[in-house]
């Protein structure tokens, strides 16, 4: 049986939450489980229950902290600048607690005043630089499927280090040869030139505002 060591801080909300997040951050989603939770703080899991409702509450806790970190747009510069500005903190925010992208979209029932006043943040930047309430949804979105979707590239991709970028190159040369000549010389130049994460993300990124503001300029 877990007991309370007399010489811990007191549980609270706030210190479920520090080991919660903790356990994600190190573990990822699946490790954060009440027991794991009481474990961490030196009491029984059920005890928790007298501070937070349940896993589901702990869930909801740890995203809003990771919205927390993201910066609002402003409405009071143009709106590719802003839009660049959420995008790129996000990509650093999810970067540093991989585990949150996928909750902050599942998250969806009893949202937070964090996460509504982050969602009707990015929707008034756009609404504010004239899209229409459709277009900006369908901008919001977008953005955000690209966000999630080169996060997920990016912490998936087998190499992050030249040496692991040469590695990974010369492993996959060995099998192209001459067979696959646009592969291989792909592979080539990204050996000699070297692959950045975030140059890729900001093209990637362009493209789409690119795109965005011919829909926002069309009646």
């Amino acid at each position: 049986m877990v007991k309370q060591d007399d010489k811990r801080p007191p549980v609270t909300r706030e210190r479920i939450l520090d080991a919660a997040f903790a356990l994600a951050d190190e573990s990822g989603l699946e490790a954060v489980s009440m027991r794991r939770i009481g474990k961490q703080l030196g009491v029984e899991g059920m005890a928790l229950y007298n501070h937070v409702a349940g896993k589901d509450d702990i869930l909801d806790g740890i995203v809003d902290r990771v919205v927390g970190q993201i910066p609002l747009p402003s409405t009071d510069t143009d709106w590719k600048v802003a839009m660049r500005a959420r995008a790129e903190a996000a990509r650093v925010v999810f970067l540093r607690h991989p585990w949150a992208v996928g909750l902050l979209e599942t998250r969806s029932a009893n949202s937070s005043p964090a996460r509504l006043q982050y969602f009707d943040a990015v929707l008034g930047c756009l609404r504010t630089a004239g899209f229409d309430a459709m277009l900006a949804m369908r901008a919001f979105s977008t953005l955000d499927s690209y966000i999630y979707g080169a996060i997920f590239q990016e912490v998936t991709l087998p190499f992050d280090t030249p040496d692991s970028l040469d590695e990974i190159g010369d492993d996959l040369l060995a099998q192209t040869g001459d067979a696959y000549p646009h592969l291989t010389e792909a592979t080539v130049r990204a050996m000699a030139d070297g692959w950045s994460h975030a140059e890729q993300f900001r093209f990637g990124l362009d493209l789409v505002l690119d795109a965005l503001e011919q829909h926002r300029r069309t009646p």
